[in-house]
């Protein structure tokens, strides 16, 4: 049995990595703004909501405050926003404001760093500890992205990565970066990897395909570590 704690899990990557990852016996602890719908799910994983806004800068200790003294196996950080219409053709970094921009550089860095160190402790209960961090392709060399902050905090997550992994060598906690592409996100996990194929022509990346990548590195030995995954969409190969 392992004991999980997955952040910005109510919807998206984040929920498909809530129901996909776990086995029966195992315990999720779900970190969102809002309930999870798979809370509700009867499957023999027993799961636990702890809501916290990564915003607020209390929120490692809100988190913190509800494990105790629990242990945990793997931490999986998928925690990212963007720009205000970031994605739309029409956008421009000269129009970016500077709350805007702190608040995402908040989120997307200072509370990834955070969190992580407040959960260290109860990642060092485990016997093969290994905490998984969500980046994507925007942090990689060459991605033609112009969303400047965005960008630099996925760049941020690749370099939180390397320096964690040094930190927590000792400790026997292995720390990987997958960087995903564009994935069919709005395609809910349970609904299957061929509708979200079949929804964007096979040019997105179903989340079931992240799914079992993470799962591939929990199931690791202790002896391995994966240092970085990079994944774009085959039709996306610039990246």
């Amino acid at each position: 049995m392992k004991s999980y704690l997955v952040f910005g899990a109510s919807k998206g990557l984040g929920d498909a990595f809530v129901r996909g990852v776990p086995e029966q016996g195992d315990k999720v602890w779900v970190v969102s703004r809002s309930r999870p719908e798979s809370l509700d799910l009867i499957d023999g994983v027993q799961r636990i909501w702890i809501q916290a806004d990564l915003s607020e800068l209390n929120a490692a200790t809100i988190v913190t405050d509800q494990l105790k003294n629990e242990p945990l196996d793997v931490l999986i950080y998928n925690v990212g926003i963007w720009e205000k219409e970031g994605f739309e053709d029409h956008y421009t970094f000269d129009k970016d404001e500077p709350a805007d921009i702190s608040h995402l550089i908040h989120v997307n860095i200072t509370s990834t760093i955070v969190c992580i160190q407040a959960l260290l402790p109860h990642l060092r209960q485990s016997a093969a500890g290994k905490i998984i961090l969500i980046g994507s392709t925007a942090g990689l060399n060459n991605a033609n992205s112009t969303q400047v902050s965005f960008v630099a905090s996925k760049f941020a997550i690749r370099g939180i990565t390397e320096a964690l992994r040094e930190h927590t060598r000792h400790d026997g906690i292995a720390v990987t970066c997958i960087n995903p592409g564009e994935l069919a996100a709005e395609i809910p996990y349970e609904e299957g990897p061929d509708r979200a194929l079949a929804t964007s022509d096979g040019t997105r990346i179903p989340l079931q395909d992240m799914v079992s990548i993470v799962r591939c590195i929990v199931n690791l030995s202790k002896a391995a570590c994966v240092k970085e995954i990079n994944m774009p969409a085959l039709t996306d190969m610039n990246t």
